[in-house]
This record gives structure tokens, sequence and C-alpha cells, in this order.
């Protein structure tokens, strides 16, 4: 009987359970949402940097921070950090009051972070944080990733212009190994409204050069700002324009693979061509090509001058190089600004070249004509002037050096300036003049002829000074009329695309005290040179009229006939 009741017990107890387990009782939406984020949360891994940040506060004290007695004097508190040595991952954030603020001298609070170990750039960086209605906020990255940072917080002196005192000093730990810099303005900058768009990082990795972009405030005129690039000793410095308060430029990295220092500089406010810090970069270029800076004159930047190519000096070519780039069109003399002289020079030689400006764009090339080397290039721009003159004259606005592979010198076959050899017009024509079944000596007489016969001397042109920088030979062909340096490119033209060797000789030319400036021509015959002047072959000026009179006097003249000639040299 005692068993029997014992099961009983134990079936009614079964039935309970059972019927507690088959009630439904309701159970809201949000609870089940609670309790399955509480899932989510128990599953996701805490992140690793976060459990070294917690591991490594562990090993500190964790000593609360204390201020310098300075903070007193003007009511500073700093809300963050609040520990003399702590560790963060990768950032960290300063921020704090100052009661006394309109008592400073200053407007920013100057933060200074000093690394402790080696530096991939530097191993220190500052930041001024602006004091607004008494607060400042600064956040940090911490630039050279792991490891210990020590930082010093400083406030404005309260009776000294530029004068800063110390209110805290703490360590600071970075867990996280990422290498970010940030781009951090001083308050020449800030003032300025400097900007820097690209890059956005305070340092990058590029590989030969990196484009710069950023604004400025052109309240104040801020026509151009300066960067100056640095590696170990070298340094370069440029102007870059700023238009409509922008600038751009791909900075070369001249000096080869590691980290090049770039600093921007704005223009003081109050010293006319004095600039003062702004900002700060560090490129590691990842190139091992050394190139040489370009050297920029003042005129550059004065007659808004903008080279796109080359940005470095230095460059292997062969024969030939380009340059291409632009001209402000708001620059002074930008319209009248309608060609460049390229001078080349090596070795004591030099030649010069010219290159059209359209639209305010150039992009052309020109020859390196003294055969393998190093040249000094350069590029000019011509002085606007209103009188006529027989004499151009130029101003260089940036000089640098080029190396040419070419295995020959052919410089008297090569066309030049005036001298277009390698037109079809003047190639065909010289095919006309000069047969193969001639000997050097006919194919020069026969362009000597042509060009004295064809070309008639303009003596307004001479007496007007009406000297144009695009004279040629194609120019001289068209009109049928110019003077002695348009009858010797017309030859030498003439004779080069016929594969001679020919060249422009600078002189004077007349009898007793009627010597003037003149040019003619020298020609590679049979191993010599060969002198002739078509100009004085096509006769003389009678009372300021040109009387045409074709003699061979001036082809190959002797000693006695060519006594009224002097001979300065050749010009290219």
């Amino acid at each position: 009987m005692s068993i029997n009741k014992s099961l009983l017990f134990i079936a009614l107890l079964l039935c309970l359970l059972m019927l507690a387990a088959c009630t439904n009782e309701p159970t809201t939406s949000n609870e089940v949402q609670q309790e399955d984020e509480q899932q989510v949360d128990e599953q996701k891994p805490e992140n690793d940097f976060d459990k070294e940040v917690k591991q490594k506060n562990e090993e500190f004290d964790l000593t609360p921070l204390e201020l310098t007695s300075y903070s007193k004097e003007v009511g500073a508190t700093l809300t963050q950090p609040t520990y003399a040595e702590f560790a963060v991952n990768e950032f960290v954030t300063i921020e704090g009051t100052v009661e006394q603020h309109e008592q400073l001298k200053e407007k920013y609070a100057w933060i200074k972070i000093q690394f402790s170990g080696v530096a991939v750039s530097d191993r220190s960086q500052e930041y001024y944080a602006p004091i607004v209605d008494g607060k400042f906020k600064q956040d940090i990255t911490l630039y050279n990733g792991e490891g210990e940072y020590r930082v010093t917080v400083l406030l404005p002196s309260t009776d000294r212009d530029n004068y800063y005192y110390d209110v805290a000093k703490f360590n600071v730990y970075n867990v996280n190994p990422t290498i970010q810099r940030d781009i951090t303005y001083s308050p020449f900058a800030q003032e300025a409204e400097l900007t820097i768009i690209d890059p956005d990082s305070g340092y990058i990795k590029a590989n030969g050069e990196f484009a710069l972009t950023g604004k400025i405030n052109t309240n104040d005129n801020q026509e151009v700002v300066m960067i100056e690039l640095r590696k170990e000793t070298e340094s370069w410095k440029h102007m870059v324009p700023v238009k409509d308060g922008s600038f751009s430029y791909n900075v070369p990295l001249f000096y080869g693979k590691g980290v090049h220092q770039l600093k921007v500089y704005v223009p003081d406010n109050e010293k006319n061509d004095y600039f003062q810090d702004g900002t700060i970069f560090y490129i590691d270029n990842e190139s091992d090509l050394v190139t040489d800076p370009i050297t920029y004159t003042s005129t550059y930047e004065e007659r808004g001058i903008h080279l796109d190519s080359p940005t470095h000096g230095g460059d292997e070519t062969n024969l030939t190089y380009r340059i291409k780039g632009s001209i402000d069109s708001d620059a002074p003399f930008a319209k009248e600004t309608t060609h460049l002289y390229i001078t080349t020079k090596k070795d004591g030689e030099k030649a010069l070249a010219v290159i059209p400006v359209n639209d305010y764009t150039f992009d052309d090339e020109f020859y390196l004509r003294f055969g393998p080397g190093t040249y000094e290039v350069t590029v000019s721009v011509p002085e606007i002037k209103e009188e006529n003159s027989a004499k151009f004259y130029y101003h260089g606005v940036a000089i640098f050096s080029v190396e040419n592979t070419a295995a020959e010198d052919e410089r008297d076959l090569l066309p030049s300036r005036g001298v277009q050899s390698d037109s079809s017009e003047i190639i065909t024509i010289a095919n006309e003049l000069m047969k193969d079944t001639m000997s050097d000596r006919e194919k020069a007489k026969a362009v000597y002829e042509y060009t004295a016969k064809t070309i008639s001397y303009d003596v307004e042109k001479l007496k007007n000074s009406e000297f144009e920088w695009d004279d040629s030979a194609l120019k001289v062909l068209n009109l049928k009329t110019g003077i002695c340096q348009d009858y010797a490119y017309l030859a030498i033209a003439l004779l080069r695309a016929g594969g001679m060797e020919a060249r422009y000789i600078a002189g004077t030319a007349g009898s007793g005290f009627n010597h003037a400036r003149h040019a003619w021509v020298e020609v590679m015959v049979d191993g010599e040179w060969l002198t002739m002047d078509p100009t004085w072959g096509a006769g003389y000026v009678d009372k300021d009229t040109f009387v045409p009179n074709y003699t061979e006097d001036f082809f190959e003249p002797d000693e006695e006939a060519f006594k009224t000639h002097s001979r300065y040299g050749v010009e290219y």
C-alpha cells in the first residue's frame, strides 16, 4: 500500500511538470530581441588591440595627471586625458578649458609629441589647437605606430607674445603598429586658412613624385605658397602659384629612394617676400632614380609660366627633348608672350631654339645638336618692348640639365631656329636644285644662285628694325624679300635639306666707317668650309632702293674680295 502511494505521488508530480512545461506564457518582442543581442555580443570576439590596451593599462599605475602651477594661474584644466601614463589604440584626445583665456597673448594650445624610439619619418610632431571661448580639443594620431610617446601641453603666456608655458606632461603607449601621420597646421597656416586636399596624410608612399593640391585664403593677395623639399643634406625650394585660392603641383622626389621631407610655407602678411611655416609632410619614395632639381627664377612666377614637363632635370633623351606647359592668362604680358626661347649649352657651345605659344599653352621639341653629353637648358620668355630692335632680349625662367644619348654630332645638318630644313617645301626646292650628278661645289653654287636671284633686299626692314622672332627660311620664301639673316636662313635650309653641312656666320660687313652687322653662309665642300654671301651676290642698295644685280663674286670669294667682311663666329 505504501508503494502504491509513492507511485501515485510521482505520477502526479510528473503531470504537474508537464503542465508547467506546456503552459504558454506570453513573451514580448523586445525581450526576445534583447536575448538575441546578448547572444551575439557573447559570440563577438573582443578587438585584439583593445585587449592589449586593457592589459597594458593593468601594468600601469594609472596615476592621476597633475598639472603645473601655471595651470592654476590661468585657470586651466584637462578633461582628457586624466592619467599621467596610460595605453591607447592609435589615437588620443587632448581636451581642456582655460578660465583666463581672454588674457592669453596667443590663441592656440601648443601640443608637442616625442616618440621614444626610432621613427619612420620624424620622432616629433606638433599641433596647435585653437582656443575658442576658453575651450580647446585636439584629436591626435600617434604617428609612428606602436611604442611610447611623451606629450607636453603648453598654453600661451599672459604677458609675452609667442611665449608658452607647460601645463601638463604625460606618457602614452600606443599598442597599434599602424603608421599614420596627421596633417598639422601652424598658427600662420590656420590664419591663412591653408588646407591641404591631397595628400590626405602627413606620411605617404610615392614613386618618383607626388601630387600636392590645396587651398589658401586669397583675401590678403596670397599669390604663391613656397615649398621646400629635403633629404639629408640636399634641399630645394620652389614657388607654387595660387589662383582663385587654389594651388596644385606635382612634386618631384629628386633624391632617390627613402623619406623626403616637404614643408609648405605661407606668405607672411606683415613682411613682403617673407614666408612662415605652414605644414609638413613625409614622403617615402620607392624609386631609386636620382634626378636634378629645376632652378626657377623670379620671372617664372611674374610671367605666369607653368612647366608641366619636365618636372626635374637629368633626363636622358635621344637627340630631341620636349617641353610642355602653360602661361597664366592673367599674368603680365601673357597675351604678348607668343613664343619661348630655348638655349642649350654644352662644352662652350650654345644654340638657340624658338617654341611657339598658342592659346597660352606650349608643347614642342628642340634639338640637342652638339652630340652626346650633358646639356644645360634654359627656358626664357621674351622681353616685351614697344620699340623695334635688331636684337632679341629675353629672360630665363627655368634652368635644368638633359643627357643626350645620340651618338652623332650633327649640328650643321639638323634644322634650327629659322632654318626649317625638314619642311616639305624646302626639301622639294632642294631636290630640284641639287641633282645627284652634281658635285658638292655645284650643289652649293646652285643654292647660292637660287637664293640671290629669288630674294630681293628689304631696305625698310633694316632701317626700321622690323625683325621678328619667326623670321625664317619659309617666311622669306613666302615674302620673297628679306635682309642678310633671311638670305642666310634660306640658303642654309636648302643646303641642309640636300644633305650638306652648312652654318650661319655672324659678323660685320662694309667699307671704311660704313660697317654694319651682317650674316652669311659657310658650307662643307670636299672636306673644307666654303664661304658664300648670297645677300651681296643679289645686288646692291642705291639711295635706299635695292638694285638687283646678280654676281658670282661672293660665291667662294678670295681673301681680297672678302676683306670687307669681319667674321665673329657661328650662330646655332
